[in-house]
């Protein structure tokens, strides 16, 4: 995990999913085919840690979930690669998430806007992969090259806590198949700096909150599906 902290980059990129540069903010509208109370929706959460084939493992479940609906798939990216110089590494993995997507799924680029960018999307019978949410969290942390001290109490923007209760709020009432990829990144030691523990345990709370309001659960280890819950 690289950070600001570690003075190496403000960009987390543990396992970076396809994007290009960030584009204009996604404005909020009803769902396209508004959802009705009786409309059927799933919301699936793929966890595992860095190139434990999470990515790979969801983009299976979209196009299974594409081939058995006939419902169009919407790929969601939050990574950014702006970087100024350009980061060569993030962008050999972008390229790498975009040779192996089927050419039919729309693309979306949406680095911070997440439940906009959802709300917006949002089709009966139709899927949305974001890939990933530990991406997004750190573009929250880090909105506008925003630095951090090394020790002491860390105050995240504003658009944090409105980012996050705004995708919390918009999922359960999404239609279709929702797939969200994320990191788990708490299994090693305690990081000593103060802003990567603040990242560490804010992605812990948030990765709870989406588990709670899943319909699935699946954690990846070295490419294997692991059923932790539906």
């Amino acid at each position: 995990m690289d950070t600001k902290a570690l003075g190496i980059s403000s960009t987390v990129t543990p396992d970076a999913p396809a994007t290009a540069a960030a584009s204009e903010p996604v404005v909020a509208t009803a769902p396209l085919e508004a959802a009705s109370g009786s409309a059927p929706r799933e919301l699936t959460l793929v966890i595992g840690g860095a190139r434990s084939g999470k990515s790979h493992f969801a983009e299976q479940l979209a196009t299974d979930h594409a081939t058995v609906t006939g419902g169009p798939v919407t790929y969601i990216a939050t990574a950014r690669h702006d970087a100024d110089p350009p980061d060569e590494e993030m962008e050999l993995r972008i390229a790498l998430h975009r040779a192996r997507r089927p050419a039919d799924w729309a693309l979306v680029e949406e680095p911070v806007r997440l439940a906009d960018a959802i709300y917006a999307n949002a089709r009966h019978g139709g899927c949305i992969l974001v890939d990933c949410v530990t991406l997004w969290l750190n573009n929250l942390i880090f909105d506008e090259n925003r630095s951090y001290p090394e020790h002491g109490v860390i105050t995240p923007p504003p658009a944090f806590t409105e980012e996050i209760d705004a995708l919390l709020a918009a999922l359960p009432t999404t239609p279709g198949h929702v797939i969200l990829v994320t990191n788990e990144i708490g299994f090693g030691v305690v990081p000593t700096g103060a802003i990567t523990r603040f990242y560490v345990d804010e992605l812990g709370r948030l990765n709870q909150k989406l588990a709670a309001a899943a319909d699935h659960v699946r954690l990846i280890v070295a490419g294997l599906p692991v059923n932790v819950k539906g």
